[in-house]
């Protein structure tokens, strides 16, 4: 999977559309990430205790991570992702719109 945790994606599919956010979980056996902002769903939490009131607890659900890709925050547009290996022998990832190494 090449999209990992902490990096910052757009959703280019379904009702979130064009939202922008940072990966906060990914889950690549099950090729889903969690974005910062995108899929909220309302969970009705149950009281526990004093200190946790019930209520509705508003939350990230997981996205399939085909319906995001990666976003450049300098240039402001969406990027494919490859992998390459550098001199020394090292695997990293690269934007194919520019060939800019991302780690």
């Amino acid at each position: 999977m090449k999209i990992r945790k902490d990096d910052t994606v757009i959703v280019i599919a379904g009702k979130d559309k064009g939202k922008t956010g940072k990966v906060l979980r990914s889950f690549p056996q099950e090729k889903k990430v969690i974005v910062e902002g995108v899929n909220i769903q309302v969970k009705h939490q149950k009281p526990m205790g004093p200190q946790k009131p019930g209520g509705l607890v508003k939350r990230e659900g997981k996205i399939d991570v085909s319906n995001v890709m990666y976003y450049d925050t300098s240039a402001k547009k969406r990027s494919r992702i490859g992998y390459k290996f550098l001199e020394d022998g090292t695997k990293v990832r690269f934007r194919k719109s520019d060939g800019e190494v991302i780690d």
